[in-house]
This record gives C-alpha cells, sequence and structure tokens, in this order.
C-alpha cells in the first residue's frame, strides 16, 4: 500500500496533525538543559533557551530572610542574555525549615494560607524570585518537577497530592505574577509512563480537571501558560505523547496554552568512548543523533512549541553512569551535539506552527514549511528493512542531508525525488525504539505530494 501525502490533503494517513498554536514572534524553539555550564559553546551552536535549576533550599536555606543567589550565578544568566537565549526557571526542593514533609520533597508550610499572609511561604518565595530575576532575563518559571511520581519510586520529589500540587502552582502563578506581571508559568515535566502503566488517566488530565474546577481560574489564565513534557528513548512516543497532552488541554478548554517539550533524548549506552550496562535501551552514538531528528521533528508536527535536549553537558559523572549529555564529562563532543546543532539552524527557519506528520507501519514523513515558501522534510524508516518515500514537486533540485551534516544538491527524476531510508537498527529486547537514520530534504518550494510505503 502506498500512502500519499498532498499539499493541504492528506489521503489514507494512517495518522497526521497540524499544530496550530500561537508563535511567541521569532525565537529559536531547539534549546538544551544546563547549557549554562559552556556558555560560549552553547552560543556557537546557536541554542535558544536554557533550563536552570532555581532551588528553593539554596535560595533561602535557613529561613525566608535568607537571599543566597550563587545558586544561579548572574554570569550564568548575563551569558545567555548576552547570546539571545532565554533562561527558564526550574523551581523545586523545600527547605528544611520551610516544611513538616520530607526535606526537598515536603508540600510547603503555609500553602493553604492567602498569598499574602507570611506564613505561606511558598508564596514569599516565587514573589522574590520573580521579582529578583526579572530584571536578569528570567521570566518562565517551571513549578517543580514530575509530582507523578509516586512515594518509594525512583524520582520522588513531591510528597503532595493532586490537589497539593495544583495549589502549589496556583500560588506560584498569583505570587509570581506580584513580583512580576509578565512572568510565564509552566506546568511541570511528567513521566506519562507512571500514569500508562498504572492503568489511571494522566496526571495531566487530572490535574487540568482540578484546575478547571476552580471558579477563579478563568481570570487568572487558569494559573499556568504552558505544558512541558519529558519523553525518552521511543521515537513514536514523542509524536504520541505530546498529542495525548495538547488533546487534554484542548478537552479542558485550555487550547491557547502552549506544549514544551522540556526534556529529550535517547542516551547512547553503547558509546565506545562511555559504555554503560543497562539492560535495556540499546542505543547507539548514530541512534541518538537519529533520535534527536526524530524527536524534533514529530515533537513540532504534534504542537511543541519548542523542544530541548537533555543534556548539553554531563559536567559532573562518574565513569559508567547513565550519560545523557551531548557532550560527554571529559567535554568531547558526541555526534549528537552537531546533529542538534544543526537542527537549531533548521529550525530557526522553520514555521513549525505549520508542521505536520504522515506515519505508515513501515515509514514517517514530518513536513516543516518555511516562512519563505521553502520546505523541509524529514523522513525516517521505522522498522528494520530499509524504505522509499518519493517527495513529487515541481522544483528541478533539492538539497539532501543527514543526521551528521552531510548535504548535497539532488536532481529530480520525471518530476520527483526518491529517497532511499536505511532501516532501523533494532535488538530483541526493545524492538526498534529508534528509526533508521533520518533524510532531511528542503525543497525550494512546497512539495506537492509525498508517497510512502
Amino acid at each position: 500500500m502506498i500512502i500519499v501525502v498532498r499539499r493541504a490533503v492528506v489521503l489514507m494517513v494512517l495518522m497526521i496533525a497540524i499544530g496550530v498554536r500561537a508563535q511567541e514572534g521569532r525565537f529559536n524553539p531547539i534549546g538544551a538543559v544546563e547549557a549554562f555550564w559552556l556558555p560560549d559553546t552553547a552560543c556557537a551552536a546557536g541554542l535558544g533557551w536554557d533550563r536552570i535549576i532555581f532551588d528553593w533550599a539554596q535560595h533561602q536555606p535557613t529561613g525566608a530572610d535568607d537571599w543566597n543567589t550563587l545558586n544561579v550565578d548572574d554570569r550564568w544568566l548575563d551569558a545567555a542574555r548576552n547570546c539571545d537565549r532565554e533562561v527558564v526557571a526550574i523551581v523545586k526542593h523545600t527547605p528544611a525549615w520551610a516544611t513538616d514533609g520530607a526535606v526537598n520533597a515536603g508540600v510547603p508550610r503555609g500553602l493553604d494560607l492567602p498569598i499574602d499572609d507570611p506564613g505561606n511561604l511558598w508564596a514569599g518565595f516565587m514573589r522574590r524570585a520573580a521579582a529578583y530575576y526579572a530584571p536578569r532575563g528570567v521570566s518562565r518559571f517551571i513549578v517543580w518537577n514530575e509530582p507523578d511520581i509516586p512515594a518509594g519510586t525512583y524520582g520522588f520529589i513531591f510528597e503532595g497530592d493532586l490537589n497539593q500540587y495544583a495549589r502549589l502552582l496556583k500560588v506560584a502563578a498569583l505570587a509570581a505574577r506580584q513580583g512580576n506581571p509578565d512572568v510565564r508559568i509552566h506546568i511541570a515535566g511528567t513521566t506519562y509512563w507512571h500514569d500508562v502503566n498504572a492503568g489511571r488517566a494522566l496526571y495531566v488530565d487530572r490535574l487540568l480537571e482540578v484546575i478547571a474546577a476552580d471558579p477563579d481560574a478563568p481570570a487568572h489564565g487558569y494559573y499556568f501558560d504552558a505544558l512541558s513534557v519529558h519523553v525518552y528513548f521511543r521515537t513514536d512516543t514523542v509524536y504520541d505523547i505530546v498529542l495525548a497532552n495538547r488533546a487534554a488541554l484542548d478537552a479542558h478548554g485550555m487550547s491557547d496554552k502552549a506544549v514544551w517539550i522540556v526534556e529529550t533524548n535517547a542516551s547512547p549506552n553503547l558509546d565506545p568512548a562511555w559504555r554503560v550496562e543497562r539492560p535495556n535501551w540499546q542505543i547507539t552514538l548514530e541512534g541518538q543523533s537519529a533520535f534527536l531528528v526524530q524527536a524534533a521533528a514529530s515533537g513540532f508536527a504534534a504542537g511543541a512549541e519548542r523542544i530541548a535536549a537533555y543534556k548539553l553537558f554531563d559536567w559532573n559523572l562518574a565513569p559508567g553512569a547513565e550519560s545523557f549529555g551531548l557532550i560527554r564529562a571529559d567535554e568531547t563532543h558526541r555526534p549528537a551535539f552537531d546533529t542538534w546543532t544543526r537542527l537549531a539552524a533548521l529550525a530557526s527557519q522553520w514555521d513549525t506552527a505549520r508542521a505536520s506528520l504522515a506515519r505508515t507501519a513501515t515509514s514517517v514523513a514530518v513536513r516543516l514549511p518555511h516562512s519563505d515558501g521553502r520546505e523541509t522534510i524529514i523522513a525516517w524508516a521505522r522498522a528494520a528493512d530499509p524504505v522509499q518515500v518519493r517527495i513529487t514537486s515541481s522544483a528541478g533540485f533539492a538539497t539532501m542531508g543527514d543526521a551528521f551534516g552531510s548535504a548535497g544538491q539532488m536532481a529530480a527524476r520525471n518530476g520527483a525525488f526518491t529517497v532511499a531510508l536505511p532501516g532501523a537498527i533494532c535488538n530483541p529486547i526493545d524492538g526498534c525504539p529508534v528509526g533508521g537514520q533520518p533524510l532531511i530534504v528542503t525543497l525550494p518550494s512546497l512539495a506537492d505530494a509525498i508517497e510512502m510505503p
């Protein structure tokens, strides 16, 4: 069976989505977590944004009068601002003095008090942080991290239940807007799989239901501006998880909210320079690069506004520990660094709001129009067998490249370009978590159709 994806019309497509959301003006949507460790490298890579931990317990280690900003060095913020790289703060970790629960994970004391009550310690911190960091270029705050992970499970970081997280978010929004009226609040990234594996509704879905039930929420923009998504290792899930989050927003009447992929990667345990033993997710260096291209393309097609790789640099990692960095702990670059740099250059040209994806049993093609009328098509095989995709176009030539920076011109034959896609690297444990090496085709005008097996 051949799937034909035409300009503005899709015939027999198994899955397709066109992102419909507001663009925030000109920005580079490609970022990396903790890029601040290597600011010159991040600048040269053209990254558009960075996520940095703003640790409450380090800002205020002994009491509400503390204000220790060495946790977020002004030099990091200056370097980012000088390179037009936006810093997004992730705020987490309750100080011991501010909770009756576990240090770092406990619910802040006084959370249910009015936000102007000095006893509402979380409100006091968020108000002060928003005001202090606004002139330093920070106006986005992600409220905590992965609150859907239950106690006793690896990664557990918040003791509160769903209603308490909703209150944490509400207080953060209201108090931070007092400190900086232009602040933007992001819901914490969630794992998705803890809910799916337990057979329950997504944490995000249940959270939005609680928020929507608050009669004051509409007047305050429902207390947030964006959802955060974390997704790793399996290419297909990037598209699916972003769509699930997008659907949750739509179902609760919050379609104007953005979805950001704040963390994504496939860490390469089969890196010859940094071997890691683990029972599944057998990923090569080439697989990491392929995943990042596929994740970025899929994410934009599903409606993600921005995407960040986790992370730029493994700055403090013991040998043999799981390594996600585009740059290893010894500061040598993985091929994925060059891949992400290339994507940053390309993505600044794309009109990602018009991205779309078509997926068959054997292949994926993502269309990424440019604002100047050109179009980039990223395609890959989903399984072990190689496949061919045929792009029909009135253009006589196109540029074709790969995840590693190789590129060259190709000529059309009989009004079309035939692109041979190599098969994926598969194994008995994981199947084919990452598709085959993607090919990146840029046309001087929109393609007429894409024929996919």
